[in-house]
């Protein structure tokens, strides 16, 4: 594939949302898939790495080229109340439109076209033979930021589609309206996982994003869309751990999703270029736990920390434990099939059904 030019490989392929600019920079294009909305010179790239500026018009590198693929617990995600107990694959490329510090998943996320370009290209059609002959229930498009395989997340949720399966992504949230938009329908549920409380000054310094604000616009867009939607706040020690951004966090999506959103509260441990500071205190996250309740919250969930109470999941008005979890794994189901408590009869926030699950731990596809 060495002489094929760029343009004739199978994973280049033309970009979607992006507009040539006529403000006088001939040749130049802005692309409006994340909030960095880049302007890019002939061949030069965006902030992901992997769109470029080839000849006036802009084009995906990664198109279908895959640099992970699991079958995953839904729970992994986390997504505890959409399809409890069911199986997907998951799947990513390379690059990512943020540039976090303490990222678990660097080798894919960080890597730029100086590293070269890498991955198994799969088509559309073969992503989802491959969820289909493993049982999976869905697709998740996750290790690294899914807006920026746009393209590929596009025309395999399409196909997903067409055999039934639900699509599903664990993304930063930094995408565009318009992005958010385009995938409509396609797309089924959201895990919008904020870092630091959504700290703006953690954000500037520590992933180098401008303003998380963006943020909430994208997932307003989302709940408009009809997606379901689970928000995790990663918890870092000593540098994104401030109660009053949790505070406000909570505050806001009481107030703009509703009460019984689930919000996971993420343990963090020492990774990449952070790995000086220490594993979070379980102590923190649960003080933290205690302020998103304060706030309205009736599922708030602590992460990363297996064995721990608020893995679990408790009727909000009577208390009884109606599902017990052991990390990813759900150890007993209690609730009935239309989600409601044995004990007292409320009917909780889920979505889907409740599907017994065979494994419950990542097995590699590719």
């Amino acid at each position: 594939m060495g002489s094929l030019r760029l343009t004739e490989r199978p994973h280049v392929r033309k970009a979607r949302l992006w507009v040539k600019l006529s403000d006088g920079k001939e040749g130049w294009v802005r692309c409006d898939l994340c909030q960095r909305r880049c302007v890019i010179a002939p061949g030069k790239y965006g902030a992901c790495g992997v769109r470029k500026n080839i000849g006036g018009e802009l084009y995906t590198l990664v198109y279908g080229l895959l640099s992970a693929s699991n079958i995953d617990p839904i729970e992994k995600k986390p997504l505890l109340h959409f399809y409890p107990g069911s199986t997907v694959l998951s799947i990513s490329t390379v690059g990512c439109n943020f540039f976090c510090q303490f990222c678990q998943n660097f080798e894919i996320s960080q890597s730029r076209l100086e590293k070269g370009l890498y991955g198994v290209y799969r088509t559309p059609e073969e992503v989802v033979r491959l969820a289909l002959v493993y049982g999976a229930d869905g697709i998740t498009y996750t290790y690294n930021e899914p807006t920026i395989f746009f393209e590929t997340v596009y025309d395999v949720a399409k196909e997903a589609k067409k055999h039934g399966l639900f699509n599903t992504m664990v993304t930063n949230g930094y995408m565009t309206p318009e992005a958010v938009d385009e995938l409509g329908s396609l797309i089924d549920a959201a895990t919008v996982d904020f870092k630091g409380g959504g700290d703006p000054e953690f954000y500037r310094k520590i992933m180098f994003v401008p303003d998380p604000e963006p943020i909430y616009e994208a997932i307003l867009a989302m709940k408009d869309k009809g997606w379901w939607i689970e928000i995790t706040n990663l918890v870092v020690p000593i540098l994104g751990d401030k109660p009053e951004y949790v505070r406000r966090m909570a505050r806001w999506i009481v107030e703009n999703l509703g009460p019984e959103v689930p919000f996971h509260l993420l343990r963090f441990h020492p990774d990449y270029k952070l790995r000086h500071v220490p594993h979070t205190p379980v102590k923190t996250l649960e003080k933290l736990a205690r302020i998103a309740m304060e706030e309205g919250l009736k599922h708030v969930y602590i992460g990363n920390v297996w064995g721990h109470p608020l893995e679990d999941t408790y009727c909000p008005k009577c208390g009884y434990k109606v599902v017990d979890r052991e990390g990813f794994a759900i150890v007993e189901w209690r609730l009935t099939s239309d989600f409601r408590c044995p004990r007292c009869g409320y009917k909780l926030n889920f979505r889907g059904e409740y599907t017994p699950r065979n494994i419950n731990y990542p097995m590699p596809v590719m």
